[in-house]
C-alpha cells in the first residue's frame, strides 16, 4: 500500500516539476550576461545602460559584470563552458582575448544587427551609425562583408592646436598642405615650430589618415594588407614626401622628450605656444587640464590639410563589442547590442565621456567636445582600422618600424630612403604569412 501511495505523488508530482523546468528554460531566455571592461568611463553607465535595458523590455534581467582585469574573471569561466552573452572588450589589450577569439573564429557573425530596428526608435541601427564604422578590419577582421565586432565608443585624431594663437595672430587653420608650409615659415620667424609630437606611436593616427590622403581609401587598405610593392608606389612617393616636409618643421626637443616618462613635456608645448600642432586624440584634454597655459589659450582641432585636389580625413580609434559563439541568448545579446546605439543609451554613454559613433552624436556632448566630435560634420572623411592580421614573425613589427622609427628620421639618424625601405621590406616579409 505505501508503495503505491509513493507511486501516487510522485506521478501527481510530475507536471508540476516539468512545469517548473519550463518556466526555468522561459526565465533564462530572458537573463542577459553582459561582461563589459570597465575603463576610465567607469561602470556606472554600464548600469544604467542595463537598467535603461531592461525597462524597455519587459521581463529581461541583465546581469553585469563590470571588470577592470574583464579577460582574467571570464577567460576562466569560459574555459568551462560559461559563456558571456555579450562582451565589450576592444582590440589592442595586452591581454589580446579578443585577437585570440578572432583567430580562433570564435565570435558570431553580427552582421544582422546593422539591419534591425534600433529598440525604441524608428530607424535601423545602419542608418544611425557614422559611415565607415562596419567596413574595416577592426569590425571585419577576415576581410569579408561580414561584421564580428560592433565599433563602440570613439575618439577622432587630428591636429590639436591653441585657437587662441590663430585668433590673435589672424592666422587661418591650413586647409592644405601648401598652406601649412606657408605657415610654418612665417611662423618660425617668431620663434614658434609648426609641428611637434607626444611619442613616435601617436603617429599612428597621422600616418593612417594620410595614407587615405594622398591614396584613397584603397590605397589606405592596400597598406594595411601589404600588398606587393605597395610601399614603392606613386601614392608611396607623395606620402613620403610629405611626412619628410612635415618631420623637418618639427620642435628641437620633441625627440629627447618623445617617451613614456616625458611625453606631457611635447604635449605643453602647444599650451606654452612654442609649437602650433600636433597629433592627438581627445584624451588630450583631459591629460592637460591641469597644465599651465598661455593667456587666452583655447583648444583647437582639425583634420590633416588635404593632398593636392583630396578630401580631408580624420583617423579614429574606437573600442568593439561582440557576441562569443558560444553564447546561449544570441537573439537577446543582438537586441541589446542594437539598443547602445539608441539615443537613450548614447546619452548615458555620453555622461561619463564615452561617445557612441552616430552621425548625431555632437548632439550629446558639449564644450570643446562638440568640436571635436563634429570633425566628420565638417566635411572630414572618417579612416578606421588597422593593420591585417598575420602570423607573428619574430623581431618583425610594422608598428615598430612605420612609428618607433619616426624619432631616428627626425634627429636624421635614418634618412627618409632608409626608413621607407624597411619599411617596404617588412611589409613583404608580413604579406607572406598573413592569414
Amino acid at each position: 500500500m505505501k508503495r503505491i501511495l509513493c507511486l501516487f505523488l510522485i506521478l501527481s508530482l510530475m507536471p508540476l516539476s516539468l512545469a517548473s523546468c519550463a518556466r526555468k528554460r522561459e526565465t533564462d531566455k530572458n537573463v542577459l550576461k553582459v561582461a563589459v571592461l570597465e575603463s576610465a568611463y567607469g561602470s556606472e553607465m554600464w548600469r544604467q545602460v542595463a537598467k535603461a535595458f531592461e525597462e524597455e523590455n519587459e521581463g529581461v534581467t541583465v546581469k553585469l559584470t563590470a571588470e577592470k582585469n574583464l579577460e582574467d574573471v571570464i577567460s576562466a569561466k569560459m574555459k568551462s563552458g560559461d559563456y558571456p552573452d555579450f562582451v565589450h572588450l576592444a582590440t589592442g589589450r595586452e591581454a589580446a582575448l579578443t585577437e585570440t577569439l578572432i583567430k580562433g573564429n570564435a565570435l558570431e557573425d553580427i552582421s544582422d544587427v546593422f539591419e534591425m530596428t534600433v529598440p525604441g526608435e524608428n530607424v535601423k541601427v545602419s542608418e544611425k551609425l557614422t559611415d565607415g564604422f562596419t567596413s574595416t578590419l577592426a569590425t571585419n577582421p577576415y576581410s569579408n562583408s561580414k561584421t564580428y565586432l560592433a565599433p563602440m565608443f570613439y575618439s577622432p585624431c587630428g591636429l590639436f592646436y591653441n585657437a587662441g594663437l590663430f585668433r590673435e595672430r589672424g592666422w587661418d587653420v591650413p586647409e592644405t598642405w601648401e598652406e601649412m608650409w606657408e605657415l610654418g615659415d612665417k611662423a618660425k620667424k617668431e620663434g614658434i615650430y609648426l609641428f611637434t609630437y607626444p611619442t613616435a606611436g601617436y603617429f599612428d593616427s597621422l600616418v593612417f589618415a594620410l595614407l587615405a590622403e594622398v591614396g584613397g581609401i584603397d590605397f589606405y587598405n592596400d597598406c594595411m594588407n601589404y600588398k606587393k610593392d605597395i610601399w614603392e608606389s606613386d601614392d608611396a612617393d607623395e606620402f613620403f614626401e610629405i611626412m619628410e616636409k612635415l618631420l623637418s618643421y618639427t620642435e628641437p626637443t620633441t625627440v629627447a622628450n618623445a617617451n613614456n616618462d616625458n611625453y606631457l613635456k611635447n604635449q605643453q608645448l602647444i599650451l606654452d605656444n612654442k609649437a602650433l600642432f600636433m597629433p592627438n586624440g581627445t584624451w588630450v584634454v583631459g591629460e592637460m587640464s591641469d597644465a599651465p597655459r598661455a593667456e587666452g589659450f583655447e583648444w583647437g582641432f582639425c583634420a590633416l590639410p588635404a593632398a593636392e585636389d583630396e578630401d580631408r580625413f580624420s583617423y579614429t580609434f574606437f573600442e568593439q563589442s561582440w557576441i562569443p559563439k558560444e553564447s546561449e541568448n544570441k537573439d537577446l545579446a543582438k537586441k541589446f547590442c542594437a539598443f547602445l546605439y539608441s539615443d537613450k543609451a548614447a546619452r548615458i554613454f555620453a555622461g561619463s565621456g564615452a561617445v557612441q559613433p552616430l552621425k548625431n552624436s555632437a548632439d550629446f556632448v558639449s564644450g570643446e567636445s562638440k568640436l571635436f566630435y563634429s570633425v566628420y560634420e565638417d566635411g572630414a572623411s572618417a579612416v578606421m582600422g588597422g593593420f591585417a592580421a598575420t602570423e607573428a614573425l619574430e623581431g618583425v613589427s610594422m608598428g615598430d618600424t612605420l612609428f618607433s622609427s619616426i624619432n631616428s628620421v627626425v634627429s636624421k639618424d635614418k634618412s627618409i630612403e632608409k626608413w621607407r625601405s624597411e619599411i617596404s621590406a617588412v611589409s613583404e616579409k608580413l604579406r607572406k604569412v598573413k592569414k
